[in-house]
């Protein structure tokens, strides 16, 4: 009796997947015009969870176009949420682990998930996948997993001039922006190099960098600091 009780215990496991191992299950609705997302999460605690997870694509057919997987998809729920295993719970946008944009400007949308805390100062960091039209998938960007992982945060999208741009610091008084442009089936370039020195309370020095037909242009400038503006 005992045997025939365990093997009913495992094919109930079977049929119910994650929710028997007590995983916590979220849900982004019209997480962007192409999808919907589930998030299944090993370990969350008061309002927050981490440590290895996966986000789910849904398609608006409600059919899973793919799964990604995290070994540290840290997130946080509004407070007071009560987290529950194997009970499925709203997530807005804001709150979740991922980002989808077009981050190569090919068209398509792409999906940055968190992989973390490893960025600058311990900030946020992405793996960054862009969808590769030929496999009909979507496939991890080396390059730019490592500025997604490198910089303060995930980097801007500039859709309008097409460069991504990454920012940072150092010490208290150091701002750092570096841009990228992406060149189509070759990868990333550096066309921009911003340092922001605010070490002296009475000035701002800048010096920018910028790649200008093929050679850098070095300048420097120095502001007030009550009249300087991002």
């Amino acid at each position: 009796m005992k045997i025939l009780n365990y093997y009913r215990s495992v094919s109930a496991c079977i049929l119910l997947g994650p929710l028997c191992f007590g995983q916590y299950q979220f849900e982004v609705k019209n997480a962007s015009k192409n999808y919907d997302v589930i998030i299944n999460s090993e370990n969350c605690f008061d309002e927050q969870c981490k440590d290895k997870g996966t986000i789910e694509l849904y398609d608006n057919k409600n059919t899973k176009v793919q799964t990604l997987t995290s070994e540290d998809l840290v997130f946080y729920v509004k407070e007071g949420q009560k987290l529950m295993p194997g009970k499925m719970i709203q997530l807005t946008n804001e709150e979740s682990p991922f980002i989808i944009d077009d981050f190569n400007f090919d068209g398509t949308e792409d999906i940055a998930v968190r992989n973390g805390n490893k960025g600058n100062y311990s900030s946020a960091s992405y793996d960054v996948y862009v969808f590769n039209s030929t496999r009909m998938a979507f496939v991890k960007s080396e390059e730019l997993t490592e500025i997604g992982s490198s910089y303060f945060g995930l980097f801007g999208v500039d859709a309008k001039r097409k460069r991504l741009v990454a920012t940072g610091k150092s010490g208290c008084c150091m701002i750092f922006t570096t841009e990228y442009r992406v060149i189509p089936n070759k990868g990333l370039e550096k066309v921009l190099e911003r340092e922001e020195d605010m070490t002296n309370e009475d000035r701002v020095k800048v010096m920018t960098k910028e790649k200008i037909n093929n050679k850098w242009v070095t300048k420097t400038k120095v502001y007030p600091a009550n009249q300087y503006n991002r």
